[in-house]
C-alpha cells in the first residue's frame, strides 16, 4: 500500500489519509469543499460541487491517475433537490468518460458540508 499526500488539496481533518494506492487502484477519501487552506467553499450547492471537484483532481493527479482513469464515484449530498446541479458540474469533468457512480442523500457531512464525493480509479503505469 501507497498513501497518497498532496498540498493542493485539503489534508485530511482526522485520522486517515487522502487516499491509498494498492496494487494499481487507487482509493480516495472523500473530498468536501474545503480549499487547500483548509476554509469552507461558499455556501451554494454550486460552488461546493466544484471545489469538491478540484480536489478531487488534485488527489488523483498526485496517485498518479485522472479523472478519465475513474472506475467508480459515491457522491454524498444533504439534499436530493441539488442533484440536478450537482448534474450538471459533474457532467463537465466526466464528459466522454463516464464512470459507475452512486449518489446518497445523507443527514449530514463533515463541517456541515453540502456535498462530499470519494473515487476509486486505475493508476496509469
Amino acid at each position: 500500500m501507497k498513501t497518497i499526500y498532496t498540498n493542493q488539496a485539503p489534508e485530511a481533518i482526522g485520522p486517515y489519509s487522502q487516499g491509498v494506492i494498492v496494487n494499481n487502484l487507487f482509493y480516495s477519501s472523500g473530498q468536501i469543499p474545503l480549499t487547500p487552506n483548509m476554509e469552507i467553499v461558499g455556501d451554494g450547492i454550486h460552488e461546493q460541487t466544484e471545489q469538491v471537484l478540484k480536489n478531487v483532481q488534485a488527489v488523483l493527479k498526485e496517485a498518479g491517475a485522472s479523472i478519465d482513469s475513474v472506475v467508480k464515484t459515491t457522491i454524498f449530498i444533504k439534499n436530493m433537490n441539488d442533484f440536478p446541479v450537482i448534474n450538471d458540474i459533474y457532467g463537465r469533468y466526466f464528459n466522454e468518460h463516464q464512470p459507475a457512480r452512486s449518489c446518497v442523500e445523507v443527514a449530514r457531512l463533515p463541517k456541515d458540508v453540502q456535498i462530499e464525493i470519494e473515487v476509486i480509479a486505475l493508476v496509469n503505469e
